[in-house]
């Protein structure tokens, strides 16, 4: 029994831009941008939101739209869904969540909601936490069944991981270190808990998740880092029992507690340094995670990491003895979508028919926080 991905689906912004476009506003060109990343082109949302683009792609993956990928004929009813996870740092609003945003808009009327913020690992964390989710609700139901009372927790059974970023509204524009780096985009998976193998299928076939790793690392050092855009908002009140004027403009104004500055409402990142943590995260999660489901990599069918940086792919390729036909590449057209991008790799995997059922998916995730991990797929 276990975790099955029953459909998938991406979503991507209709603006294309070209290196050659970023190097008029930034000291950079595509000659420099290519060796360095691997990419030519990224998708930056004008008109759509986040909840455009994390809606598109749910509906992508139920089938609702054309696009995407479905393991069976026929569409996937939204309200057969359970519950919708949504990792993403870009929500429209701090409250209702993206993933509620998201709900309304696709129609899954019985679907309980929430945001995941752990960057660009929200593509494992999400996978991860949801096969947890449901594996624990299988359990509660065999023994409510088996004492006979009632269940002790909701019954999940469907659950969408829908990874939506406008990464394009945390970048510094005027800092070509990142503003070359990041795009928009949507990726989505459905998964649904079978308690038993498909009929027929031998045991070694049976599809689902097979294994999943997840660690954090403390970034002392502000590795990748982006601070709220309100941590600096000012108060009308102080440590000292004093109130300041709603709206002063004095400069003694109190702040938020515990901020010595101004916040910075970009993203900023130690590019040496994160390419050291990934590459050694990479290995490391995807090593770990395949001892937990009794494989190696010559079992994987395709790798499909995150879409940080080519360099790092292909480092991290070199260091496991792989070739880079065995990873599906597509950080050259779209950029680095956070948490997004290997959801998106997915599904490109799934729609160029590169896997099918049956076939072994690794993916591997590395990022803010510092999260990192791998999840072992069985298509």
């Amino acid at each position: 029994m276990g975790s099955v991905i029953i459909g998938s689906g991406r979503s991507l912004p209709a603006r294309v831009v070209t290196n050659d476009e970023l190097s008029h506003i930034v000291d950079t060109t595509d000659e420099w941008i290519v060796p360095r990343t691997g990419i030519h082109t990224r998708r930056i949302a004008i008109e759509e939101t986040c909840t455009d683009l994390g809606a598109q792609a749910a509906l992508r993956a139920l089938g609702a739209q054309p696009g995407g990928w479905q393991r069976e004929a026929g569409a996937i009813d939204a309200t057969s869904l359970d519950m919708i996870i949504c990792p993403t740092l870009t929500a429209d609003t701090h409250f209702p969540s993206e993933a509620a945003r998201i709900r309304e808009r696709i129609g899954a009327v019985n679907a309980v909601c929430y945001d995941m913020s752990c960057a660009c690992s929200g593509c494992v964390y999400g996978l991860s936490i949801a096969d947890l989710i449901m594996a624990g609700a299988a359990f509660a139901r065999q023994e409510a069944t088996r004492i006979g009372t009632p269940m002790r927790c909701n019954d999940v059974r469907r659950v969408l991981v829908v990874a939506a970023e406008r990464l394009s509204k945390l970048v510094d524009w005027d800092e070509r270190a990142t503003c070359i780096l990041f795009g928009d985009g949507a990726g989505a998976v459905v998964l649904e808990w079978r308690d038993e193998a498909d009929a027929g299928a031998p045991e070694a076939a049976t599809p689902g998740i097979l294994s999943s790793y997840m660690e954090n690392t403390d970034d002392v050092d502000r590795t990748l880092w982006c601070d709220s855009a309100f941590a600096s908002r000012e108060v009308p009140f102080a440590a000292d029992g004093t109130t300041a004027a709603p709206g002063s403009s004095a400069t003694d104004a109190p702040r938020l507690a515990g901020t010595d500055a101004k916040s910075d409402p970009y993203m900023r990142m130690a590019g040496q340094a994160v390419f050291k943590f990934a590459t050694s995260a990479m290995v490391r999660c995807t090593n770990e995670a395949l001892a937990r489901a009794g494989l190696t990599t010559d079992d994987v069918t395709l790798f499909t990491p995150h879409q940080a940086n080519e360099r790092i792919i292909r480092y991290a390729a070199k260091r496991m003895d792989l070739p880079m036909e065995r990873f599906q590449v597509i950080i050259d057209h779209v950029g680095n979508v956070s948490g997004a991008s290997a959801l998106i790799a997915l599904n490109e995997a799934l729609c160029e028919g590169k896997l099918k059922p049956g076939d072994i998916a690794c993916m591997t995730a590395f990022g803010g926080g510092l999260t990192a991990g791998s999840c072992v797929i069985r298509i």
